[in-house]
């Protein structure tokens, strides 16, 4: 059985998604949203029904990022966290950490109920499980955290997979849905309320003050009170020096047919490497999502293996008809796996942020939202200090900086040294690969037309050297997970300039 030779998206293609025109003028609102996924898109529904005139800007299409490539598991259970948000941020904390994701749901749920929005939304089970005797103790410890904070929860030595495990615990009472229905029909609703929604408009400044002034790209001005940073990397990253408080991961997905019934149960395996397992509604039939094989972006060898991986994996459980669908994504997560969510730093009184959600955005992507406009509204919030991004925590804060800055001090000197003796010549038809041009480092990749596309693999963000990402076909950056296409646009930030072009 042979992949797709390109990454297709199941949830950017599983919904009629309306085209939004680009900002060609300067406008005034009430509050200016960057970027348009779970949270931005969310916030903007709940601050335009409170009367608030709301713009959300996307740099490219919405919802073909981070919320369109997700799983959508919505569920308070994100893997083992739990017993280790107790040890460090103490029970209190750690309750208010499961009760802003659980309200998350209820609302979801509650939302698609009071709006008839028809997203294929089902309750289902969440489980992790092991399959090794020595992860058992994990799992024990994850459920007396569990009764510590009134999470209803219990261990299991059987899941309705053919997987041999040896225990799971489970969170009963989760749900799964269509994200990209579900928003596209959020989306609808904001704009009757008289909010709007631009695509392929990418911002470049914000000018502070009481009034900020949001300048776009192609030099449209919009004046507001309000400016939210929603978009999956902050495209402030200076202010506050997130590019130094956040690592992203990569993550990889397919959606595959299978010849035997599926019953039911959102699955994630604790165990290295990790397995997620769930079913999703593929139009008249189900499809199974198998999902792993995670790595700090631009830090893998040969991603095309990791989708190979997924294969003989899926085919070891299931009996597998076909591949249908496959795609990575990519996910930030913070110094102590807490999203950051509030005012983006001291001085800035009137910008907020939202980020970081760790391939757990539908429950804290809408938590954020909830946050965010309640500190637009001057409303008190109970899990304001749990997200609150400036907190600092010696453990594991200090250590984890630390380890992650020296990651990246690593990367860059590196890929400084690399050797590279490779000629643009030898590069073949749908490969990409390091060269070298007049003695310096460069990247080609040779479409299937034969097509030779050359880009300095510098990368815009802080000069650290991209590397080649066979599964994707993007040149990927290991220091702060920027991303561009082979011929050199961004893909994904921190990074807004595209890679230098090579004649």
């Amino acid at each position: 059985m042979q992949l797709p030779q390109f990454p297709q998206s199941y949830w950017t293609s599983s919904a009629d998604i309306p085209e939004y025109p680009k900002l060609a003028k300067d406008i005034e609102a009430d509050v200016v949203i960057v970027g348009a996924g779970i949270t931005g898109i969310t916030a903007g529904y709940l601050l335009s029904k409170e009367g608030k005139k709301v713009v959300i800007l996307e740099a490219g299409r919405i919802l073909h990022g981070t919320t369109g490539h997700t799983t959508a598991k919505v569920t308070a259970q994100h893997d083992i966290i739990y017993d280790e948000l107790i040890q460090h941020f103490g029970e209190e904390k750690a309750r208010l950490y499961y009760e802003a994701n659980r309200d998350a749901l209820d609302f979801i749920r509650k939302t698609v109920e009071e709006e008839g929005i028809s997203c294929n939304l089902s309750d289902e089970d969440a489980y992790l499980y092991t399959q090794s005797d020595n992860e058992i103790a994990k799992l024990e410890k994850e459920l007396r955290a569990y009764e510590k904070l009134g999470i209803e929860g219990k261990l299991t030595d059987r899941i309705d997979i053919p997987i041999g495990i040896k225990s799971a615990l489970i969170m009963k009472s989760q749900a799964r849905f269509d994200p990209v229905a579900y928003l596209t029909a959020l989306n609808e609703r904001l704009s009757r309320l008289g909010s709007q929604v631009y695509e392929n408009t990418t911002v470049i400044k914000v000018e502070e003050g009481e009034s900020p002034v949001v300048v776009t790209e192609s030099g449209n001005r919009i004046v507001c009170r309000h400016v939210i940073s929603a978009s999956h990397f902050p495209f402030l990253d200076w202010k506050g020096f997130y590019f130094a408080r956040l690592h992203a991961e990569r993550s990889y997905v397919l959606g595959v047919r299978i010849g035997q019934p599926y019953n039911g149960g959102m699955y994630l395996g604790v165990d290295q490497p990790k397995r997620s397992i769930r079913e999703v509604q593929s139009g008249n039939e189900p499809l199974i999502l198998v999902g792993g094989e995670g790595h700090k972006a631009g830090q893998s060898a040969c991603t095309i293996n990791h989708y190979e991986a997924l294969q003989s994996f899926a085919e070891s459980v299931f009996d597998v008809k076909e591949i249908a669908y496959r795609w990575s994504t990519q996910d930030l997560v913070t110094l102590d796996k807490v999203p950051y969510v509030g005012q983006i730093s001291a001085g800035a009184t009137n910008i907020f942020v939202a980020t970081g959600y760790r391939k757990w955005g539908m429950t804290n992507g809408t938590a954020a939202a909830h946050l965010l406009k309640n500190r637009v509204l001057e409303i008190e919030d109970r899990y304001r200090d749990v997200f609150d991004p400036s907190r600092l925590h010696a453990d594991p804060d200090i250590k984890t900086f630390m380890k992650e800055n020296v990651d990246v001090a690593k990367n860059l000197i590196s890929g400084k040294l690399e050797s590279v003796y490779r000629s643009p010549d030898s590069v073949a038809n749908n490969e990409g690969a390091l060269v070298r041009i007049n003695g310096k480092r460069a990247g080609a990749y040779r479409d299937s037309e034969g097509t030779l596309h050359l880009v300095d693999t510098t990368c815009t963000h802080m000069g650290c050297e991209t590397n080649w990402n066979d599964g994707d076909r993007t040149w990927d950056c290991p220091c702060h997970g920027s991303r561009f296409s082979y011929t050199g646009e961004v893909v994904e930030g921190p990074a807004k300039a595209p890679l230098g072009k090579i004649e």
